[in-house]
């Protein structure tokens, strides 16, 4: 199938006036780190003021992993 007609530049440049890339909006947490806006703190684990992720467990569970991974390839 042949193309008929082309786009001119200008009706190109109009459909893709759309296609601009946005910034993230940060946000400050309680904890004082920076953070995506309406997302969980990787820091503390906290959103709108109460504790969503277990931070403390989630990393003491990858510690535990990890030494049993290398405790294993000995």
């Amino acid at each position: 199938m042949v193309v008929r007609m082309r786009h001119t530049r200008a009706h190109t440049a109009n459909r893709r006036s759309h296609h601009a890339l946005i910034a993230k909006t940060l946000a400050k947490c309680e904890c004082g780190a920076v953070r995506v806006s309406h997302r969980a703190c990787a820091e503390c684990g906290r959103y709108r003021g109460r504790v969503v992720i277990d931070v403390a467990g989630k990393a003491a569970r990858k510690a535990a992993k990890a030494g049993s991974k290398s405790e294993a390839s000995k």
